[in-house]
């Protein structure tokens, strides 16, 4: 029977059960009694578990409840990031702009304001795939990884953290517990940049972080190349950092940094781009990061307030669930119970059990934005959420979003502007424009393109769509 599915549709392992410490102590005697994996965002563990197809049942172990695993922390000297921070958590940070700019420009490059409302740095780099887009620029700022294990904690440089494809140097029961690295201040500056086939939900075809210590005279001291998508790892390049030192990145160094990262480069052929293609762009890139970091345009490109669709209110349910125990969820304002939410996605939880259907499946891999809903005020994919993770959390859904008199002002103006096609995919716009709209009250056409950037619509409808949001915040202003 599965053989005539989708591969998309065909079942993967499945989740027995979901545990929820309140301590590092517990997850780590959680991980070791249960065999388990530990979950945060989980935006790639489960699909992971799902393309890997049938197998053993999994426990997973959520972090989300550890507090001590929260918060940003910045000295003169360091900046500490908790485990649970996520891409979003940098991106609305203007501080964290100010002392680490390549990694908020490598944040707001990851997929989605839904998946960065989810999705953690940590998980980004112990995934450990050439293509993710944090991990340049955390090996341009020098960073290094906290784990800890029953047996005790050590700090692990970024560079020597990764092994291989897709492989870390974590051992087994142990968790990463922070991220640090030392901040940006002059006379350092820096810059990450990417190469995507599309704006948004992108993954890279080149990424690369550079950052560059200068004098005075604008003379290199000290530079960090990280460069990724173009071999097994991230990597740096040693020798073209050694180029720049001494220079003052006129064109001639530029030219040189810029043909010796070629190099380096040993990429394969891929869906999104030919080995070939990918070797001909880095010059490209590598001349374009380094003059905007000579002329002082690091941060030219970043816009003005993105949205991040909403900011996480703190949500605590039970700490052992599996498809025998009822999940409770205030959905749309009424108080839900339901159970089997251990082996579902939030998505497939919504409308098998809770009976609402209003929220779609497109993609089921995060990428379309159809089954977007919100999560303790956080736009957020559904199919990307496991549905016991939403145990005591609040939960809103299109069929949440009219007023008690009607269509909201927003789904108004989608049928007045005829922002409305097929309308398989308008759900998740609706909750998305929602979202932004509660978070910007008036949002500029960037922001509403950036806020939007995680839905996509087939019938290529997005004038309208973004003319409907024009006309919402105008009609409530």
């Amino acid at each position: 029977m599965s053989e005539s599915l989708h591969p998309v549709q065909r079942p993967g392992r499945e989740i027995r059960r979901l545990l929820r410490p309140r301590t590092l102590a517990d997850a780590f005697a959680a991980l070791a009694a249960h065999d388990a994996k530990p979950i945060s965002g989980g935006t790639d563990l489960l699909l992971d578990l799902h393309r890997s197809g049938p197998g053993e049942p999994v426990t997973l172990v959520d972090l989300n409840g550890i507090d001590e695993l929260r918060g940003v922390h910045i000295t003169p000297e360091q900046v500490v990031l908790g485990a649970l921070t996520t891409h979003n958590d940098v991106v609305a940070d203007p501080e964290l702009r100010r002392v680490a700019l390549p990694l908020a420009q490598a944040c707001l490059e990851i997929g989605s304001p839904q998946l960065r409302n989810r999705a953690t740095i940590a998980g980004n780099i112990a995934t450990a795939s050439p293509a993710n887009d944090t991990i340049s620029a955390l090996l341009a700022l020098d960073a290094s990884v906290t784990l800890r294990s029953l047996d005790g904690e050590r700090t692990v440089a970024l560079d020597d953290f990764f092994t291989g494809f897709r492989s870390t140097a974590i051992a087994p029961n142990e968790l990463i517990t922070a991220i640090s690295f030392p901040p940006l201040s002059s006379p350092l500056d820096g810059m990450w940049v990417k190469l995507g086939n599309r704006a948004a939900q992108a993954i890279s075809v080149v990424h690369l972080g550079v950052v560059v210590e200068r004098d005075s005279a604008g003379v290199v001291a000290a530079a960090r190349i990280a460069i990724g998508s173009v071999g097994a790892r991230v990597v740096r390049v040693p020798a073209a950092e050694a180029l720049l030192v001494g220079t003052t990145l006129e064109p001639p160094a530029i030219e040189a940094a810029a043909t010796t990262v070629q190099a380096s480069a040993t990429p394969i052929d891929d869906v999104r781009a030919t080995a070939d293609y990918r070797t001909d762009l880095i010059p490209t890139l590598m001349r374009r990061t380094l003059t905007a970091l000579q002329e002082g345009r690091s941060a030219a490109n970043w816009p003005t307030a993105p949205p991040c669709l909403g900011r996480r209110v703190a949500a605590r349910g039970a700490e052992r669930i599996d498809d025998t125990v009822p999940i409770t969820v205030d959905l749309n304002g009424a108080t839900v119970h339901g159970d089997g939410a251990a082996s579902r996605t939030l998505l497939d939880w919504l409308r098998d059990i809770a009976g609402l259907t209003g929220t779609k499946e497109g993609c089921a891999e995060g990428e379309c934005g159809a089954c977007t809903v919100v999560v303790d005020g956080q736009a957020v994919m559904s199919c990307l959420v496991n549905a016991a993770q939403a145990d005591g959390s609040t939960v809103t859904t299109v069929e949440g979003v009219r007023r008690d008199d009607g269509p909201s002002t927003l789904q108004h103006a989608f049928a007045d502007e005829f922002a409305v096609q097929c309308g398989f995919c308008i759900p998740g716009f609706i909750v998305a424009g929602s979202a932004l709209l509660d978070e910007t009250a008036d949002p500029s056409d960037e922001q509403i393109k950036l806020g939007l950037s995680g839905n996509l619509c087939r019938c290529t409808g997005y004038y309208p769509i973004e003319q409907a949001v024009r006309v919402a915040a105008a009609s409530t202003s």
